[in-house]
């Protein structure tokens, strides 16, 4: 009897753009298609955007998730190739990430629970500086900071948006989040925290009514919110194949030296 293959069955799922089904359709043609539910692996095809739907949309499965590049952004991608999917897939490295989750309580007192992979962060909604209250492991940790915003960001999200409000590149097996602050105006110099992935974090919205906030979990926006809370929810894990050599640890390692 011939031994089942590791990733025999693969669930195929695109995105809109004309390079992203011109591959899945060649792909299905090759190996066929399952749904996620039936599939041992879902291959996503497109960008970094679709990645992260992908992710939020099997965050409960454990699949693994393995995206060939067929999109804009490509960070969390592997190279596409139509050849030798399923020995590229038993090949493949496993990294392990675990989603933020955010509980948003807004002006009116309801709550908004949601996960994010990336990042989440808080934003000022209008013209007038945002003034927030920092909590670290239920201890005050800066009372007053007036910034645009600020963003707590996970190591797979380090080199997203944390990175371009100057935040730090953290390894993706570091057990760490950054604490990076956006356009801070006071205090002036301060750059931001690195925090153990245990912390739970409480960011207070001060005058929420006179200077509104919307907080966001990656692609999921809250308005108006007057307290956030955020922790590690180490309860999902998540599984995502990269190639040999080509790995989220490698990849995070080589883009803080700049290539």
């Amino acid at each position: 009897m011939t031994k089942p293959k590791r990733y025999d069955r693969i669930a195929f799922v695109a995105s809109a753009g004309l390079e992203a089904q011109d591959a899945y359709a060649q792909l299905t043609k090759l190996y066929g298609n399952c749904t996620p539910d039936e599939a041992d692996v879902v291959v996503a095809l497109g960008g970094d955007g679709l990645m992260l739907q992908t992710l939020h949309q099997n965050m409960r499965t454990g699949k693994p998730i393995y995206g060939m590049h067929r999109g804009t952004v490509g960070f969390l991608m592997n190279e596409f190739s139509t050849v030798d999917l399923r020995v590229r897939l038993e090949a493949a490295h496993v990294s392990v990430i675990h989603p933020l989750l955010m509980r948003a309580t807004d002006v009116q007192g309801a709550v908004h629970i949601h996960h994010a992979i990336n990042e989440v962060y808080l934003f000022r909604q209008t013209y007038q500086v945002a003034r927030l209250k920092i909590l670290v492991d239920e201890r005050e940790r800066m009372p007053e900071l007036m910034a645009d915003g600020i963003i707590l960001a996970t190591p797979a999200g380090s080199t997203a948006y944390n990175l371009s409000a100057q935040g730090p590149i953290l390894p993706i097996n570091a057990a760490l989040l950054a604490l990076t602050p956006i356009s801070a105006f006071r205090p002036r110099r301060w750059r931001g925290a690195l925090l153990p992935n245990t912390a739970y974090v409480v960011i207070e919205v001060l005058e929420g009514e006179k200077r509104p906030v919307a907080a966001v979990a990656d692609h999921d926006e809250v308005r108006n919110v007057s307290r956030v809370e955020i922790l590690s929810d180490r309860s999902i894990s998540m599984r995502m194949l990269f190639d040999p050599g080509h790995s989220l640890e490698e990849r995070i390692l080589r883009e803080q030296f700049g290539y």
